[in-house]
C-alpha cells in the first residue's frame, strides 16, 4: 500500500482531536477507567513538580558546577526513561495506531506529523515538559533572560527527541517483528535492555559516591555534545559564557531529529502493513495423541485444572508480552542485588530482593487482557471462578518461585551468609503471596483491553499510565504487607522459611478466594471490558 497526495488536505490538528475524543470516549460511562485516569494525572502532576524542583535546585542554590553535571545526565536518562520505560510498564499508547489509517490516502509527512502532535498532547509529554522546565528557572536565576530563552529552546527540542525517538523505536520493531522467531528474540533483547535501566543507573551512583568529580564532569561535558544531552545543556552553556556552542548543539540535536524522522517515514509504511501472513507448515512425523494429551504435560494432572495449567504455561512460554514480562522480571531480581552491591549498598540489598518479591505478581494485573476475546471459551465451557484463578497462579508461580529461590541465593552470599538464604526466601515468598492476594482481585475488577496486534510492545489504548495504577497500588500493598514478616526474621531468622510460606500461602488464598468469587459474577463483564473495540 502507498500513502498517495490527496486533493482535500487533512490538518495535522485532527490527529489531536481525534486522539482525545478517543480517550474521552473511553472514560464516557466508565467510572473506574475515570478513577484511574485521575489518579494518572496526580501521578503526572506528582512528577511534574518533582522533577521541576530537582532540576531548579541548581539555580536556587547558585551552583553551575551542579548544573553542568545534573543536565547532561538526567536530560539523557529522560529521553532513554522515554525509550525504554513505556516498554516496562505501560506498553506503547496506541490510541492513534498506525494500522487504522492503512486504507486512508493520507500523504505520509500528514501521518508522521499528526502522530507526533498527538503523541505531544499525552499527559507524558505535558509531565516532561513540565519536569525539564526547571533547567529553564535554573538558567534564569544564573545567566538571566538570555540564559533562560536558551534553556526553554533546548527542553522544547529535547521534548520533540524524545516523542520522536520513541516512536521511530516502536515502529521500527513493529516492522522486524514479522517472523514469530524475530519477535521473540527482539521482545527478549529488549527486555534485557530495558531491564538493565534500573541497576546500570544504581551502579553508576554508586560508582559516581566514589568518582573523582573533575572526570565526572569530563564526561558530563562529553554527553552534553551527544543528542542525549545537548538540548539540555544550552542554558548552561549560556551562563559558562559558552554561547558559541548553542548553534552548534542545535544543529545536533536537529540532525539527530531529521534523522529519526527519516528513519521513522521509511519504516511507517511497513509497519502499517501487518505481520505477513501466513507460513509454511512444519513437516514431520505425526502424532498420534488425542487432542487432550497433546494439550497436557507428562505430569500435568488429567483434569480441568491440569488442562487449564498447561495452558497457562504454554501461553507464559509462548506469547511474547508475557515472556517479557518473565525476563524483565529476571532481569530486575538478579542484577538488583548485584548492582547494589557493586555500589557499596551492602545490607540494601535484602531490601531490594523484598521489593523483588512484590514485583512479581504485577505482570498479573491485567492477565485476562492478553487473551481478549478468546476469553469467551472459558465463559462458554463455564470454567468455575476459583479454578481458574488457582489455575493461572499455580502457572505463574512455576516460572516465578524458582526465580524468587535464585534471588534469595544471590542476595545471601552477596552478603556474605549463605545460612541466610531459607530466611530470605521465605521473606520473598510472604511478599509474593501477598502481591498476588491484592493482584488477582484487581486483574478481575480493572481490566482492559490490548491492542488487537501482534506487536509485543502495545500494551494499551489510550491512558497508559493510568491504567498501571492499580499494579503498582498491588505492589506497595505487598511490600507493606510484608514488613510484619520482615521485622519477625530481623529477630528470628529461624522462622522466616516457615513463617513466610504460611503468611505468603495464607494472604494467597484469601486473594484468591475473593477473586474467584467476583470473577464467578463479573465474567460477561470482564469479557466486554477486554474485548478489543
Amino acid at each position: 500500500m502507498a500513502l498517495t497526495p490527496t486533493s482535500g488536505r487533512v490538518p495535522v490538528w485532527a490527529f489531536v482531536r481525534l486522539k482525545l475524543r478517543i480517550t474521552g470516549n473511553g472514560l464516557r460511562g466508565r467510572p473506574a477507567r475515570i478513577a484511574m485516569f485521575v489518579l494518572g494525572l496526580v501521578a503526572a502532576c506528582f512528577f511534574a513538580i518533582l522533577g521541576h524542583a530537582v532540576f531548579a535546585l541548581p539555580g536556587l542554590l547558585d551552583e553551575p558546577g551542579a548544573a553542568e553535571i545534573m543536565f547532561p545526565f538526567g536530560g539523557a536518562v529522560l529521553i532513554l526513561g522515554w525509550v525504554f520505560l513505556p516498554l516496562l510498564f505501560f506498553g506503547v499508547d496506541n490510541t492513534l495506531d498506525p494500522a487504522q489509517f492503512a486504507l486512508l490516502p493520507l500523504r505520509r509527512r500528514t501521518l508522521i506529523t499528526g502522530m507526533g502532535l498527538a503523541a505531544l498532547a499525552g499527559l507524558p509529554a505535558l509531565a516532561t515538559l513540565a519536569a525539564t522546565s526547571g533547567m529553564v528557572t535554573s538558567a534564569a536565576r544564573l545567566g538571566g533572560a538570555g540564559a533562560a530563552f536558551a534553556g526553554l529552546a533546548g527542553v522544547v527540542l529535547g521534548l520533540v527527541f524524545c516523542v520522536v525517538l520513541s516512536r521511530a523505536v516502536i515502529s521500527a520493531f513493529a516492522t522486524a517483528l514479522r517472523s514469530r522467531r524475530a519477535r521473540d528474540l527482539a521482545t527478549i533483547l529488549l527486555a534485557v535492555v530495558a531491564a538493565s535501566i534500573g541497576p546500570l543507573e544504581l551502579t553508576l551512583l554508586g560508582v559516581l559516591n566514589r568518582a573523582d568529580w573533575d572526570a565526572v564532569d569530563s564526561i558530563a561535558r562529553v554527553a552534553g555534545w551527544t543528542p542525549l544531552g545537548a538540548p539540555y545543556t544550552l542554558g548552561v552553556d549560556v551562563v559558562a559564557g559558552r554561547a558559541w556552542a548553542v548553534p552548534l548543539k542545535v544543529l545536533i540535536v536537529l540532525a539527530a531529529i531529521g534523522g529519526l524522522l527519516w528513519w521513522w517515514s521509511r519504516t511507517l509504511e511497513r509497519a502499517m502493513v501487518g505481520t505477513a501472513g501466513g507460513g509454511r507448515g512444519r513437516g514431520g512425523a505425526s502424532d498420534d495423541r488425542g487432542p487432550v494429551d497433546q494439550l497436557l504435560f507428562r505430569w500435568s494432572p488429567r483434569s480441568r485444572f491440569g488442562a487449564l495449567i498447561a495452558r497457562e504455561i504454554r501461553y507464559w512460554w509462548r506469547e511474547t508480552r508475557r515472556r517479557a514480562a518473565l525476563v524483565t522480571l529476571g532481569m530486575a531480581g538478579v542484577f538488583l542485588p548485584l548492582s547494589t552491591s557493586f555500589a557499596g549498598g551492602g545490607g540494601s540489598a535484602t531490601g531490594l530482593a523484598f521489593v523483588v518479591g512484590a514485583i512479581a505478581p504485577i505482570a498479573l494485573a491485567n492477565q485476562f487482557g492478553y487473551e481478549g476475546s478468546a476469553y469467551a471459551t472459558n465463559l462458554a465451557t463455564g470454567v468455575p471462578g476459583r479454578l481458574e484463578v488457582h489455575s493461572r497462579a499455580a502457572a505463574h508461580a512455576l516460572f516465578t518461585v524458582p526465580l524468587l529461590l535464585l534471588v534469595a541465593v544471590v542476595t545471601a552470599l552477596l552478603e556474605g551468609r549463605p545460612e541466610g538464604i531459607a530466611t530470605q526466601l521465605g521473606t520473598l515468598l510472604a511478599t509474593y503471596g501477598a502481591g498476588l492476594a491484592l493482584v488477582m482481585p484487581i486483574s478481575v475488577r480493572a481490566a482492559y483491553a490490548l491492542p488487537d496486534t501482534t506487536g509485543p510492545f502495545s500494551l494499551s489504548s489510550g491512558g497508559g499510565f493510568s491504567k498501571t495504577l492499580p499494579g503498582l497500588a498491588a505492589l506497595f500493598g505487598a511490600l507493606i504487607a510484608g514488613i510484619p514478616v520482615l521485622v519477625l526474621t530481623f529477630y528470628w531468622p529461624w522462622l522466616g522459611l516457615p513463617v513466610g510460606v504460611l503468611y505468603g500461602g495464607g494472604a494467597y488464598l484469601l486473594g484468591a478466594h475473593l477473586a474467584g468469587a467476583m470473577l464467578d459474577r463479573r465474567m460477561p463483564e470482564l469479557l466486554a471490558a477486554v474485548t478489543p473495540r
